[in-house]
């Protein structure tokens, strides 16, 4: 087995009855009332998984994916969804507020059913839909989709109708291209969201942020539950409105923002409404970013020597730690993993790549980086192959970048 999904493990012995029953119904137990035991009972039943998985496959690594959580759950190669959530705009906008509070509470493997998995009447009828639910279903699902590929796991499922992209939409048309270019994106972002996952062993760290973890100064993003952070590069705002082509973003303070798609800077401190069209979703780059992106690939495995783009924000002094590994061992627990120290200095224009640290097996000895500066409006801002950037041929030792 590659991997286990645990159902109902509430736990639910039976969907129709509220939970103060059920913690009824769960004892008594040899730990005591149901009532006792009843919220932890997710965690023990995933610690006995990955427990027997482990002794099993001893250097394969464990996934789980778990419809509920308790404190701990992070050390069981667990990721969390949020459950049979409604296809409904209103549960879409919930799904942010639920990411952030699942990293902030420890747990940074966390997803959602991407369309919502339960679905109204309207958009299930075997005879299909009508034009007018057609057009909301599709929208609902491209919006969806949107906010899944910046989630820490990008995943799809649900009750029919089918959620396959080419079900979704037809080949050929926008919607569908749509579709492809969020993942695309999401693949292109492989190098920097897998070392936001490195990070989650390696420094306790979360994938999905809320405002405030990073801007704690700002009073103002206290109140924000449909705007996070993933990592500490990339702020999202997810479109939560049938039709809406435009929404409210607020910039924290302390840090200048970059359109990530279109490269217009945005001051902190402000609330601005700002563009989102159909086929993309507001997403930001704070000021002094290092951003990793890798080549167009359609799996995770492919091509995982390729040429890595640094593009870099600027207007702040910035770092970036690239982490790799060997991708499907244990091995980085016995220290066998690699980190690029990336620096940017504002003031003196130059972009550290820094001596490697590290090695795991298979390693490649060199790498290719292309360095680009993104500082304003432009057609190239999301350039990921970067024809005109500037090439390095990276074989471990630190070298410098002039911004020209």
């Amino acid at each position: 087995f590659d991997g286990w999904w645990l159902d109902s493990v509430e736990p639910d012995m039976h969907s129709n009855l509220d939970i103060p029953e059920r913690t009824l119904r769960a004892g008594p137990t040899a730990a005591g009332p149901g009532a006792l035991v009843f919220n932890s009972y997710p965690l023990v039943n995933a610690e006995g998984v990955y427990q027997r998985f482990r002794a099993e496959q001893p250097d394969t690594r464990t996934y789980i994916l778990t419809r509920s959580a308790w404190g701990g759950l992070q050390r069981t190669g667990s990721t969390l969804w949020s459950g049979d959530v409604v296809a409904r705009w209103d549960d879409l906008r919930e799904q942010v507020s639920a990411g952030v509070n699942a990293g902030l509470s420890g747990l940074p493997n966390w997803t959602h059913d991407i369309g919502g998995f339960a679905v109204e009447a309207r958009y299930s009828n075997p005879a299909g839909m009508a034009p007018e639910d057609k057009a909301e279903w599709e929208e609902l699902n491209l919006r969806w989709f949107q906010f899944g590929a910046f989630s820490p796991i990008f995943r799809s499922h649900g009750e029919f109708p089918l959620r396959e992209v080419y079900n979704l939409a037809e080949p050929g048309t926008d919607l569908y291209a749509a579709f492809g270019d969020q993942m695309r994106l999401r693949y292109r972002l492989m190098p920097y969201v897998y070392t936001l996952a490195g990070d989650t062993w390696h420094r306790d760290a979360t994938i999905m942020r809320g405002l405030a973890m990073d801007f704690a100064d700002d009073r103002k993003v206290l109140d924000i539950n449909d705007q996070y952070l993933l990592g500490p590069s990339l702020m999202v705002a997810p479109v939560h409105e049938y039709r809406a082509r435009s929404r409210s973003v607020y910039f924290p303070a302390g840090a200048d923002w970059y359109d990530l798609y279109t490269g217009r800077k945005q001051a902190g401190g402000r609330e601005v409404t700002v563009e989102a069209p159909l086929d993309r979703i507001p997403v930001y780059v704070r000021a002094g970013s290092i951003l990793p992106s890798g080549p167009q690939v359609q799996y995770t495995a492919e091509n995982l020597n390729g040429p890595i783009t640094l593009t870099v924000y600027q207007g702040a002094d910035g770092s970036f730690d690239l982490y790799d590994d060997a991708g499907t061992t244990y091995g980085y627990e016995r220290g066998e993993f690699s980190r690029i120290p990336l620096r940017w200095n504002q003031r003196s224009g130059v972009l550290t790549i820094g001596a490697r640290e590290g090695s795991y097996p298979g390693m490649a000895a060199s790498r290719t980086f292309r360095v680009r500066f993104i500082n304003g409006a432009s057609r190239t801002a999301t350039d990921w192959d970067a024809a005109n950037a500037q090439v390095v041929e990276y074989t471990g030792a630190a070298v410098q970048v002039r911004r020209r």
